[in-house]
């Protein structure tokens, strides 16, 4: 095979998870000419957060633009004087217009944190957990103005443990993206020297098998205990580290308590009576430690609290809980 010149790329992106992909380009045969990435904002008095990808350019001398809105007429005609060959898009946090797609030759691919066509949106990771999924995995697509629509040319693969969490699933889709950014781009490049446009490059997705995958709110993360237990100890795993499950208990002298839910698990007792009312604590044990407190749930169902964080305090296991608590059978939760 011919070899193939090295491509001018510009990298958008902002938070961790295009971090791998960003370090393999930059040590790869390809020129990063330029990363794009959001601005840095923080409420008065406060830090911005870390920005990763902003600190690896620096790092390295790669120029960083933060514009407002990269679809803005001043922001495209930078975009068109750094000459791109391709834009290579991951995490970023804007979505692209046709015209700033248009301006590279080859258009703009971006790493997907999920195998589409399931979970388009916002959010892959987490609804992979929340929904059950036994694999997951990334893609590598061809850009179009279609949220996450265009055509895949690369993917890796990898199982989700029964007990991962998507803080734990994130850091090695991130690894496994770097590698299917590399292996996209050079079918990209081989698929245009062979003479085929960069719109065809790939696999179309089948829009029946779509699925959404929007951005999860702190609203997402109040259980509804009416839900089977399986899905609320799933919900726990998707949104961690953030927005975190919570929820309620009516304390002796007639205050709300807010609980974060830090480990739970399908209990393994008798399902509760069909009377129950949801939400209904079953078990409030301090032994064995690290002690539990079970829930009554959908489906007659219930679920196994072992860690929790109260509000104003920190982490803690059922049983530190419990002896500080009014909590005991009978009590609800919600």
């Amino acid at each position: 095979m011919p070899s193939v010149t090295p491509l001018r790329v510009v990298v958008m992106g902002t938070g961790p998870f295009a971090l791998p992909m960003f370090r393999a380009l930059l040590d790869s045969p390809q020129e990063v000419v330029a990363l794009v990435t959001r601005p840095d904002h923080a409420p008065p008095g406060r830090r911005p957060p870390p920005n990763p990808m902003r600190e690896a350019a620096a790092a390295v001398g790669v120029p960083v633009f933060d514009p407002e809105k990269v679809n803005a007429a001043d922001v495209v005609e930078l975009l068109r004087g750094l000459a791109a060959d391709l834009f290579v898009v991951c995490d970023y946090g804007q979505l692209l217009s046709a015209e700033v797609l248009g301006i590279p030759p080859l258009g703009g691919i971006n790493l997907h944190g999920s195998l589409l066509p399931r979970h388009r949106g916002a959010a892959p990771i987490q609804w992979a957990v929340r929904e059950g999924d036994a694999t997951t995995g990334v893609s590598v697509i061809g850009m179009t103005p279609a949220l996450d629509a265009g055509n895949v040319n690369a993917t890796r693969e990898t199982p989700i443990g029964p007990r991962e969490t998507a803080a734990d699933l994130e850091p090695r889709l991130a690894e496994l993206g770097a590698a299917a950014v590399l292996e996209g781009i050079e079918r990209l490049q081989e698929a245009v020297a062979a003479g085929d446009p960069p719109a065809v490059v790939g696999m179309p997705q089948d829009p029946t098998q779509a699925t959404r995958a929007p951005r999860l709110s702190k609203a997402d993360g109040v259980i509804d205990w009416s839900l089977p237990a399986t899905r609320i100890e799933r919900l726990r795993r998707a949104l961690e580290p953030w927005p975190r499950v919570v929820t309620f208990f009516e304390r002796a002298d007639g205050t709300r308590q807010r609980l974060v839910l830090a480990d739970v698990a399908v209990a393994a007792d008798p399902s509760p009576p069909d009377a129950t009312p949801l939400g209904t604590v079953l078990v409030a044990a301090e032994s064995p430690v690290p002690g539990r407190i079970v829930v009554a749930c959908g489906d007659r169902t219930a679920l196994a609290i072992t860690q929790l964080v109260p509000e104003g305090k920190r982490p803690m296991t059922a049983a530190e809980f419990l002896r500080g608590s009014s909590l005991r059978p009978g009590a609800r939760l919600g």
